[in-house]
């Protein structure tokens, strides 16, 4: 007798037949991009560090998390995370709570005061300047220390974090945001405040002193808006106004109000007037959002919280526009709104058109438009030519400019997320890392994801979603953050619940099912990432290890 992997055999009955010669298709393990890393507009692999959660190591989950996005606290709490309308699951039970554990391990992070795994650049490393201590400025600013690259950023205020102190404490304490981000600057990061571009500091200096700049200026400036070009003399302006009451302590004086927008802006103004008691109205011509019919004409805010604000009593008119403003001498007493409809025009295009007929009056004593904003182009007015944003190219270089590269709000197409604005530092950080060191710019992984039909839902069980405990409407007062994040134990029991989609699980499932025992079980990870591989030999491509494979990860090839 000869023992063999199989077990035991007589000589010559098993490993001297080499089965893989009646091959016709063979198995690879083929690393697919699973569904919410190709949705991440920072480019995060949700994917890979709920694997580590999963496993019991909620340290390395985070630090794979920030190899990508340096500020999971405040994007797992602000990011509207179309990850999870990509996700998987959702076509099984329900998507998983990805944002929920995003935020629970920045939280974990800023509670154990876990450092970044970045050592400081050496004083002979180049030197980047950057311009906006907002989400795309800290993050390009870390992305670069990453790459052992001298960074000093300058922001004009007094303190480092930009829009991000303009959402209400609600939604994202401000403890949270200094939090985040004083850790984030000890990674060797220099802090210049209280240094406006145009007037502290010139961009011709600055392309003098630094090897290359990088503009996350955000858009601070707030678009003009009027009826007929009516407006009333104590017109407040959404942005603005947020960054004067963000504390929900202070708010202007007024009983009624009409918030003009239907983005995020528009939302959390209109939750702080309710809170203090201002009856608030939200107009915009866009449509409530239906969760099982997303549509092109939805309002821009997050979902959730157009839902928080619709229990918290805000009155939001979808499809309605203003037709005139009711005055009484420079004094607004109201405002006549009317029903919009989309038609087509002699182009054929859609646009909107009042629905005569369909008039009615809103009392209100405030008007308050949320319209969106354009950059204050002081200091940049070259470089803009005369658009409200930059034009750059997909690595975030400003055309015509070789070391000048912009992101954020700030650039043309941006979706106006803070997730968006870390990816647009992320990459912008990549490449200008890569031309400072003459090496190849970063590509990217455009290859579609793996889809639901390939996975084998055989060997999953329906598993509910955990919730993060919101606040009851009553007691949404005050500062009081309404949403209370995850349990350690709920985090990992919710990361158990991913699929893994596209990777490998470790399951055995080929190496115990393959009948040729031509899949081997290897001590360390082998170079394909996995921990099996294939013995050609004796595989004959009968197709087991693919069709049961949970995840997809093993794919049949034609020889």
């Amino acid at each position: 007798m000869k023992l063999t992997r199989g077990g035991f055999a007589y000589p010559g009955t098993t490993l001297g037949y080499k089965t893989g010669t009646w091959r016709i298709q063979h198995p690879e393990h083929a690393h697919w991009r699973a569904p919410c890393h190709a949705a991440c507009p920072a480019g995060e692999d949700p994917q890979a560090y709920l694997a580590a959660l999963d496993e019991g190591n909620p340290r390395d989950a985070w630090e794979i998390l920030i190899k990508v996005n340096p500020l999971p606290a405040i994007t797992g709490r602000v990011c509207p995370h179309p990850c999870e309308a990509g996700c998987n699951r959702g076509q099984y039970d329900e998507p998983l709570a990805i944002h929920s554990i995003e935020r629970h391990l920045g939280d974990e992070a800023i509670a154990h005061q876990w450092l970044y795994p970045v050592n400081k650049p050496s004083e002979k490393a180049p030197h980047v300047a950057v311009v906006g201590a907002g989400p795309a400025g800290l993050s390009a600013a870390y992305h670069l220390v990453r790459q052992g690259i001298q960074v000093t950023i300058f922001d004009e205020m007094s303190e480092p974090g930009g829009t991000l102190f303009t959402i209400p404490d609600y939604r994202l304490p401000r403890q949270v945001v200094r939090s985040e981000i004083e850790r984030l600057l000890d990674t060797g990061i220099t802090l210049q405040s209280n240094h406006k571009l145009g007037r502290n500091i010139h961009l011709q200096e600055l392309q003098q002193d630094y090897a290359a700049i990088f503009l996350g200026p955000g858009v601070m400036k707030s678009r003009e808006w009027s009826v007929d070009g009516v407006t009333p003399n104590d017109l407040h302006e959404g942005l603005h106004l947020l960054k004067r009451w963000s504390d929900v302590s202070s708010v202007p004086d007024m009983k009624s109000a009409a918030v003009i927008g239907g983005g995020n802006t528009a939302i959390d103004i209109a939750r702080i007037l309710k809170r203090n008691g201002v009856d608030t109205h939200i107009v915009i011509h866009s449509s409530l959002p239906d969760p099982k019919n997303p549509s092109e004409d939805d309002m821009r805010a997050i979902p959730r919280e157009i839902e928080q604000a619709l229990e918290e009593g805000v009155q939001i008119h979808d499809h309605h526009g203003i037709k005139r403003l009711i005055l009484r001498g420079e004094k607004l007493t109201g405002i006549e709104i009317v029903r919009m409809r989309k038609l087509r025009n002699a182009a054929g295009r859609l646009h909107r058109v009042a629905f005569e007929g369909t008039e009615s009056i809103l009392h209100v004593d405030q008007v308050i438009p949320a319209i969106g904003q354009v950059i204050e182009a002081t200091g940049m007015e070259n470089l803009l030519n005369g658009s409200s944003w930059f034009k750059v190219n997909e690595w975030g270089q400003i055309a015509g400019k070789d070391n000048i590269y912009a992101g954020g709000d700030a650039i043309e197409g941006n979706g106006g997320t803070v997730t968006e604005a870390i990816g647009n530092g992320r990459i912008a950080a990549e490449a200008i890392a890569a031309n400072l060191n003459k090496n190849e710019l970063p590509t990217f992984n455009k290859a579609e994801p793996i889809s639901f039909t390939s996975l084998n839902m055989e060997y999953f069980e329906p598993a509910p979603r955990v919730e993060e405990a919101i606040l009851p409407v009553e007691e949404r007062v005050g500062e009081a953050e309404i949403e209370s994040g995850l349990t350690g134990r709920e985090a990992a029991r919710e990361a158990n619940r991913c699929f893994a989609c596209g990777n490998c699980l470790r399951c055995d499932n080929c190496w115990t099912l393959c009948p040729d025992s031509a899949v081997l079980k290897t001590d360390e990870v082998a170079f394909d990432g996995s921990y099996y591989v294939f013995d050609y030999d004796y595989c004959k491509g009968c197709g087991l290890c693919a069709s049961e494979c949970p995840t997809g990860y093993i794919r049949m090839l034609d020889e």
